[in-house]
């Protein structure tokens, strides 16, 4: 090299600023498509659906405060409009050739992914807020200590955070949004149905009760029963730790063969 010779290199960009700048794009994106304003309406929508209707049969039993029944599940079903939104979001990148495009530049191949967990988190916390909310407005009152209502809170996020990770990986192996879409959104309406965020176990058919009462959403739901109204013990929160777990290793190995796949 001569004296004087000047060498341009490509400019180097941190990780955190490359996760910032898809994760906003992201943002822009939920703002843009309107899936933000669904975040707000879908509650008061389920709460119309059910709480309405159902509430006069149910606060006929006087142990029965339906209000704090339903708190549960219409967060629980804000977790699930996230994650229709995450798997969509996953599988548009990777049919539309955005994650192809992403391998050209220097840039850790965990990015990506990350950056949509970053979109799907903050969708999760608006839906989630607004559930509260929601549930507020219905006459739904935390009756545990600060730490059991903040525990309550954290439940429904990380069990969100979850199932947007197993989302976003079914979305990297799939090539239809749309197939992708509605194939996640059938069985989580299906278990909210049969599951006891609506209705107790005790309303159920015989046959059907150990399904409904063992499933993932009922156990989510009864640890934040139990969170909401301070009778929270470690027998009631340990089906709902094995299902995190449980969920979370799916997650991981489904999330690693997608980002396997995505780099091919």
């Amino acid at each position: 090299m001569t004296s004087g010779s000047v060498v341009v290199g490509r400019p180097t960009t941190s990780a955190v600023a490359q996760w910032w700048a898809l994760t906003s794009r992201g943002l822009r994106a939920i703002v843009r498509n309107g899936e933000i304003i669904f975040a707000f309406v879908a509650p008061v929508l389920l709460a119309i659906c059910f709480y309405l209707p159902l509430r006069s049969i149910m606060d006929a039993d006087p142990t029965m405060d339906y209000a704090s029944f339903l708190m549960p599940i219409i967060s629980l079903q804000s977790v699930s409009f996230v994650a229709s939104s995450a798997a969509m979001r996953a599988s548009v990148d990777t049919t539309k050739g955005i994650n192809t495009r992403f391998r050209t530049l220097p840039m850790p191949v965990a990015i990506p992914t990350l950056a949509r967990l970053g979109t799907n988190t903050a969708l999760l916390v608006i839906s989630v807020i607004c559930a509260g909310c929601t549930s507020l407005v219905m006459g739904w009152r935390p009756e545990g200590s600060a730490l059991e209502t903040a525990g309550l809170f954290g439940v429904v996020l990380t069990v969100g955070i979850l199932v947007a990770v197993l989302a976003d990986a079914i979305g990297l192996l799939s090539n239809s949004p749309e197939a992708t879409s509605q194939a996640l959104s059938l069985p989580i309406l299906i278990l909210g149905l049969l599951s006891t965020g609506f209705v107790p176990e005790d309303q159920f058919p015989q046959w059907i009760q150990p399904f409904v009462r063992d499933q993932p959403i009922s156990q989510f739901a009864n640890s934040m029963r139990a969170l909401s109204d301070g009778t929270v013990t470690l027998e009631i929160l340990t089906p709902t730790i094995w299902w995190c777990i449980g969920f979370a290793v799916l997650g991981i190995v489904l999330t690693t063969i997608g980002i396997r796949r995505s780099v091919r």
